[in-house]
């Protein structure tokens, strides 16, 4: 079950729209034509098109299998007293004084260059129930880090 919020599962729902809609029909348009080229054993823009094919419907399948399995949170029940799933997350490096700020969603919504923190990473998973002044202790590949919570919010 992937949590995620309606935002996030409305744009899951456009992409494979799209997918489904417009891509495939154009990948199968290319492979006719390709077809239509004659000698299929020596034909790379058939072997492109059918290779593109198959990278397309295992998309939509992993795609359809995500919304699938989608659980809408309901964001007028979340709080801001814990951190948790859709919270915005100011926190500050202890050892180096440096401030960032998370929002923690799920894997599918994951943004880093949007400050948007998959919740199955080890630090969101360290920060998950914290409090506000709350301190985490989190192991990373580069080894631990310690961080305070300073604000949690939307």
């Amino acid at each position: 079950m992937a949590y995620m919020s309606e935002e996030g599962y409305k744009k899951l729902v456009a992409e494979l729209k799209t997918l489904e809609t417009v891509n495939r029909p154009e990948i199968s348009r290319q492979i006719a034509e390709a077809r239509d080229k004659g000698d299929l054993s020596e034909n790379a823009e058939y072997d492109a098109a059918k290779e593109a094919q198959g990278m397309l419907e295992m998309k939509i399948n992993q795609l359809k299998t995500i919304v699938g399995a989608a659980k809408i949170i309901d964001e007028s029940k979340l709080t801001t007293d814990s951190v948790q799933i859709l919270n915005k997350v100011e926190l500050k490096n202890v050892k180096t004084g440096m401030k960032m700020v998370y929002t923690i969603v799920s894997e599918s919504e994951a943004n880093l260059k949007e400050g948007k923190l998959s919740v199955s990473t080890p630090i969101a998973q360290g920060l998950l129930g914290k409090k506000v002044g709350e301190v985490a202790e989190i192991a990373v590949p580069q080894g631990k880090i310690v961080l305070e919570v300073m604000n949690i919010s939307f």
